[in-house]
């Protein structure tokens, strides 16, 4: 087993085991080893599994990876060419002989032979280690509280083919509201909406538990697709999801704006046959987004009305608390507030909330054991 390890950790090995063992004996001398090795050969970390991006938290040093859920292989051999942000730019770029995909969608694996893949590669890359679970590892993975039993065994069985040893899951919104500082052990309600790249999770929150939950397969994604269908209508022009991203980012709006903001769009004239360039105005893309963000504010109500009495009292209180990278559309909170009356919270590094929770839960997990779905106790 020290064969593998690098020259650096042997050193602090050494350094690390008392010269004299606590107990005077060969045995106690061993026993130091064999704690020093596990410290070191084990990899306890959490994952957020997502659509459109793979998070994965590392105790002591937080967030360690932050990459596009995509994957370029070859077509005929299925080889690995690239992942994550790499293979992320070749989407809609490719020739006929390589497949740029993503293996998730709407929250969920659709192609698990292939998420197998990008997980391993992640997180060989995160850990530095050509295999990286070389001890009984502990791995907690965020999944949309909404997934069928079928779907959570998929996401199990993907982490155990990439190596995993201990594989815990827990829910989007509770890794969520832990990440963004909330008290969910507590009595007080707390209302989390986590908008992420293929599903919207809603959950009123309280006693270590969601008391009530909406979760719906409209976020990121659906917005995307409502700025291609629009640009090819409007226009007769054809874009790629890579470039209905970036036009969501630059004037996507869910509110009218201060000032409103206009794009250059690039893209393949359909009738011409030649690329060609428009100019789009953030009123029409919010034209475009109305669909799936009016589905995201009836979610938001249908959760209300499903919430206790003095739980809701408590929300009008603290309010709501939006996360993941859907809830960075401009002028989203303020689309709520005015149909629920309710006040949003925003958080920063929204995107990252679900992974530090799972990660807050890594690190404390007797106070968190009631949030994880397994048997065997942490």
């Amino acid at each position: 087993m020290s064969k593998n390890l690098t020259k650096n950790m042997k050193k602090r090995i050494v350094k690390d085991v008392p010269s004299s063992p606590p107990n005077g004996n060969t045995q106690g001398r061993y026993m130091s080893w064999l704690r020093i090795l596990k410290r070191y050969l084990s990899a306890n970390i959490a994952v957020d599994l997502g659509t459109a991006n793979t998070l994965i938290y590392i105790p002591d040093k937080g967030v360690a990876l932050n990459e596009p859920s995509v994957v370029a292989l070859e077509k005929e051999s299925h080889k690995l060419i690239a992942v994550g942000g790499d293979a992320k730019r070749m989407l809609g770029r490719t020739p006929d002989e390589i497949l740029a995909i993503r293996p998730l969608k709407d929250g969920v694996i659709s192609d698990i032979m292939v998420t197998e893949r990008m997980l391993d590669h992640f997180l060989k890359k995160t850990l530095h280690q050509g295999r990286f679970f070389r001890y009984k590892s502990r791995v907690i993975i965020c999944v949309p509280a909404g997934i069928t039993e079928v779907e959570r065994r998929a996401v199990r069985q993907a982490a155990n083919q990439a190596g995993a040893g201990d594989i815990y899951l827990v829910s989007e919104p509770i890794a969520a509201a832990i990440g963004a500082g909330l008290n969910v052990g507590g009595p007080r309600g707390n209302m989390i909406i986590d908008i992420g790249g293929g599903t919207t999770e809603i959950a009123v929150i309280a006693l270590d538990g969601i008391v009530c939950d909406t979760s719906i397969r409209v976020a990121g994604d659906e917005m995307d697709e409502g700025i291609v269908q629009h640009i090819k209508k409007k226009y007769n022009l054809l874009i790629g999801e890579s470039t209905a991203e970036q036009i969501k980012f630059e004037i996507g709006s869910a509110h009218e704006l201060e000032k409103e903001l206009t794009f250059r769009v690039k893209g393949r004239d359909l009738i011409k046959g030649i690329p060609n360039t428009e100019k789009i105005s953030s009123e029409e893309i919010r034209d475009a987004l109305k669909e799936p963000v009016d589905a995201i504010v009836e979610a938001t109500k249908q959760s209300l009305e499903l919430t206790p009495p003095e739980l809701a009292s408590d929300i009008v209180d603290n309010g709501l608390v939006m996360t993941g990278g859907g809830s960075q559309l401009r002028g989203l909170g303020k689309l709520i507030t005015k149909q629920t009356g309710l006040k949003v919270n925003c958080v920063e590094n929204p995107m990252e909330c679900v992974v530090r929770g799972a990660g807050e839960i890594l690190e404390n997990p007797k106070k968190y054991q009631k949030l994880l779905t397994r048997g065997k106790q942490l």
